[in-house]
């Protein structure tokens, strides 16, 4: 069955432009954080194929997606370290064993993912079943950057003060840090494209708050490696990656360059900017600011149509927004955006 989703991210023929919007399951939909309630906390909805699948799918039936996303965290793989993930309210994640110090680094293993993480690839299995053919599937993961400033720094942080220290004080650490987490993302990806995802997307968040130098050695080397390893194509199935790099503008023509299909942009960079830099080697996803969606009808349309106005067509394009969906959006916000995308003229 050909998607304008996966034929967007290889460069092909489509017949309108693909729309999928990062965290489109999530707290702005009453649906779903009734389910979480249900849930009890949000480490057991993760956990749950059933309850992950319920979440993936609840946009698909509020909106006219053109792909779903698996319904999961990024901190799942730290968890399966044994570092103690767990969830304050008001907070974000927290690990009960962080690693303070030089020697969790050198005892740190890379964990068995058909085994700690085998309940991400049964949801994977169980939405891609539930989803019948409607639209293709997304797995993800965090970068081996991002992970490992939240595994050092114990959770989220302002400073980043730890995380930093360890990269300049003891790089030889910090390599070996990103080198089993580099090797357990390839085998997570390909446990999730072995059940059944359609293409793969890995979240660097917190690349941007490095150098140009640093992110080219601490960051893009790791996504490289991951793009390398994983599956690009599984049963007879081509499996589109798109790398994200949250602040990464600056270095759009180094990301095209890794080998993967699709490069996301945040707000920052203008899209027809962006599409001159990378010309046809890869596609483009992007890059609506999220906090447009607090704003009228009218605006949410016409910032859309800004967007697609600046593309040019040289390459693929698939909408979304340059970063997460938000919790306070009202989900008419998101029908309003989603329909202003597909009722633009091709």
């Amino acid at each position: 069955m050909a998607f304008d989703y996966i034929n967007a991210l290889l460069k092909k023929e489509v017949t309108r432009t693909p729309i999928w919007v990062m965290r489109q399951a999530g707290r702005y939909l009453p649906e779903y954080r009734a389910t979480r309630k249900k849930a009890g906390d949000f480490l057991t909805l993760c956990k749950s194929s059933d309850l992950a699948c319920e979440v993936t799918l609840q946009p698909l039936d509020r909106f006219d997606l053109d792909a779903a996303i698996l319904f999961s965290d990024i901190l799942t793989i730290p968890d399966a370290m044994g570092l103690g993930l767990y969830f304050v309210e008001g907070e974000g994640p927290k690990f009960t064993h962080p690693l303070n110090t030089l020697k969790d680094i050198e005892q740190l293993l890379k964990p068995d993912v058909s085994k700690e993480l085998s309940y991400v690839s049964n949801a994977v299995s169980v939405i891609k079943k539930n989803l019948k053919g409607r639209v293709p599937l997304i797995g993800f993961t965090g970068s081996p950057w991002t992970l490992a400033t939240y595994m050092v720094e114990g959770g989220s942080s302002k400073t980043f003060s730890k995380v930093k220290a360890l990269m300049y004080e003891n790089p030889k650490h910090m390599h070996q840090l990103l080198d089993v987490l580099a090797d357990t993302v390839i085998d997570y990806l390909n446990s999730q494209i072995e059940a059944g995802a359609d293409s793969v997307m890995i979240f660097d968040t917190w690349g941007g708050l490095l150098n140009k130098e640093s992110y080219e050695s601490f960051s893009l080397r790791y996504m490289s490696k991951i793009v390398d390893g994983i599956k690009r194509e599984y049963e007879g199935r081509v499996i589109p990656v798109t790398l994200f790099t949250k602040g990464g503008s600056a270095w759009l023509e180094q990301i095209a360059a890794t080998g993967c299909d699709a490069v996301g942009i945040d707000w920052t960079v203008e899209i027809g900017d962006a599409e001159r830099r990378v010309g046809s080697r890869v596609a483009l996803q992007g890059n609506l600011d999220p906090s447009v969606l607090y704003a009228s009808s009218e605006v949410i349309k016409t910032e859309a149509h800004k967007i697609l106005d600046q593309f040019k067509g040289s390459t693929g394009h698939v909408f979304n927004l340059g970063h997460g969906i938000t919790p306070e959006v009202n989900p008419e916000s998101m029908k309003v955006l989603v329909d202003a995308v597909h009722s633009y003229p091709k």
